[in-house]
């Protein structure tokens, strides 16, 4: 990236940190090669070869592992013989009918339906480009919306605290995990993998050139 003096023409050219809102005018690095912030080290950019295939494979990951996570058991409880296993989906139903009603929509919002419906705009934006065909409908909005949810999206954040608060039960009873939490702990990779491969001046850029 060069200094950041530039003049009103170069506006299309410039690219910002997300940190530290420092300018620069964007020259695009090689495909391996990253693009760093020199004031603050942030990672601008990071093209990769292929990389737009492998996002949406992820992408795919994650729609079917939190859509199948959602009403197969998360754990099963088991004290004096008696056992009960239990879904998300069960747990949304059972406190949805009460005072508790805004905390399970809550619950399902920023645990199922924000990492599935960001996974599906990714989707709807990256496979034309990996095709190389023109850019979908509102491409550039729903790769923005996809980005604004990002914060939101907490699938990993309820597998880590389930998995911590689930330990400290197994004082009180025999405690198991079941298959949706073990979905939900690929979920986490999943999304690492997916940030990782994600270069998203690129993306804003393929669009503006499509």
């Amino acid at each position: 990236m060069e200094s950041p003096l530039v003049d009103a023409d170069d506006i299309p050219n410039l690219i910002a940190c997300p940190q530290c809102d420092a300018l620069y005018r964007a020259t695009p690095p090689a495909p391996g090669e990253r693009a760093v912030c020199a004031r603050c080290h942030t990672v601008l950019a990071a093209p990769r070869k292929r990389a737009g295939t492998a996002i949406v494979a992820l992408a795919v990951a994650v729609v079917i592992l939190v859509g199948a996570a959602a009403f197969l058991p998360f754990l099963s409880i088991n004290v004096v013989g008696l056992g009960h296993a239990v879904s998300i989906f069960d747990a949304i139903v059972v406190f949805s009918g009460g005072e508790l009603a805004l905390l399970a929509v809550t619950m399902a919002a920023l645990v199922l339906v924000i990492p599935m419906l960001r996974a599906v705009l990714v989707i709807y934006v990256l496979v034309p480009l990996v095709l190389d065909r023109p850019p979908a409908r509102f491409a550039r909005r729903a790769f923005r919306l996809s980005e604004r949810l990002r914060p939101w999206s907490m699938a990993e954040i309820f597998a880590i605290g389930c998995a911590v608060a689930l330990v400290k039960l197994t004082d009180l009873a025999n405690v198991e995990f079941g298959p949706a939490f073990w979905m939900f702990s690929s979920v986490v990779l999943v999304i690492v993998l997916q940030d990782r491969f994600m270069c998203r001046w690129s993306v804003w850029n393929a669009l503006d050139r499509k």
